[in-house]
């Protein structure tokens, strides 16, 4: 964790920005309104399912921090949230996944072929609204990030060999599809700022979704499922490679190999073989590594707020970098 924030909850957060997440929730669901009834169903299981809305307050604050009020800032924090929304119904798509916040996904409600058209849907209304915004630095920005997202779910797709997965290959794709995501929102808060700061704010947004996803990933070997929804080991059990085990792989003795080997032979391991590869990756000391990767992340995304002048809003995205460096879920 950062020495300097105080470690504080989403819901801390956005508490004074309340106002201006309810006319986010707003736009989307007028972005997304339909008179076709399948797409009205699935837009109102949708709204049901919306997250924690965390890189629209990203944007939101970072233009608060900017001191350069844009009149636009809801709206191109609703197309984020689209964007993101949009990769959700997809990955739930590729990954087969029935639930996602405690919710069916749409896929498992409705069927695969309309979760990939219902994603399609999200990805074109956020388009739609970014030319209805009329800026393009806004629409060159999110649609350079939707590019990476796409290039980086075709990067999963091709690793025929998990564990042939290094670091280099991992870091690619956790800048694509989660970093990028980030960054672009943070961007898009300021756009009208100064090229140095649009820039830093970018850099942070990178930094901060890079820490994000490793921590993410460490929650599957640490966290207790009562708190993340999820069992320990589930990336394990859908054969997904991430940085614990691949600075563990290396450090595994031939039966702890072969032990991963059986993980990844198997169509569905067996919870004491997950169990089992947990623990060596424990032992070869895989959550230190990736623990301290994100911290470096951690204190790159910290620094990057140097750009920005004194405020609230730049204490409260100081606080972001610890809320996402202490994440439990």
């Amino acid at each position: 964790m950062t020495a300097e924030a105080v470690v504080v909850s989403l819901s801390t957060l956005q508490a004074g920005m309340e106002p201006d997440l309810e006319q986010v929730r707003a736009e989307i669901g007028r972005a997304i309104a339909a008179d076709f009834p399948l797409i009205a169903d699935v837009n109102s299981h949708l709204l049901r399912m919306q997250g924690k809305m965390f890189r629209p307050t990203l944007l939101l604050l970072v233009n608060r921090a900017t001191r350069i009020p844009d009149p636009r800032s809801v709206r191109l924090a609703a197309a984020v949230e689209l964007i993101h929304l949009a990769t959700l119904v997809h990955d739930d798509s590729v990954d087969h996944s029935v639930l996602r916040r405690g919710m069916p996904t749409i896929n498992s409600l409705f069927s695969h072929q309309v979760s990939v058209i219902m994603g399609d849907y999200l990805y074109s209304r956020a388009v739609i609204e970014l030319v209805a915004i009329g800026d393009l630095k806004a629409l060159e920005v999110l649609s350079r990030v939707t590019n990476e997202m796409t290039i980086g779910e075709m990067r999963q797709l091709l690793a025929h060999d998990p564990l042939s997965f290094g670091e280099d290959s991992y870091d690619l794709l956790i800048r694509a599809k989660t970093a990028s995501l980030m960054s672009g929102a943070c961007e898009c808060g300021a756009l009208e700022a100064p090229p140095r700061v649009r820039a830093a704010m970018a850099r942070f947004g990178n930094a901060l979704g890079m820490a994000f996803q490793i921590i993410d990933d460490l929650l599957d070997f640490t966290g207790v499922e009562a708190v993340t929804g999820k069992p320990s080991g589930h990336d394990l059990r859908e054969h997904k490679v991430t940085l614990p085990l691949i600075y563990a792989l290396p450090r595994f003795t031939p039966a702890q190999r072969a032990d991963i080997n059986a993980v990844m032979a198997a169509p569905e391991p067996t919870p004491e073989q997950v169990e089992r590869v947990v623990a060596h990756v424990k032992a070869a000391g895989g959550i230190e590594y990736a623990k301290a990767r994100a911290q470096r992340h951690g204190q790159e995304a910290y620094a990057e707020l140097n750009e920005l002048p004194d405020g609230p809003a730049r204490e409260l995205l100081r606080a972001s970098v610890n809320f996402v460096m202490e994440r439990r879920k």
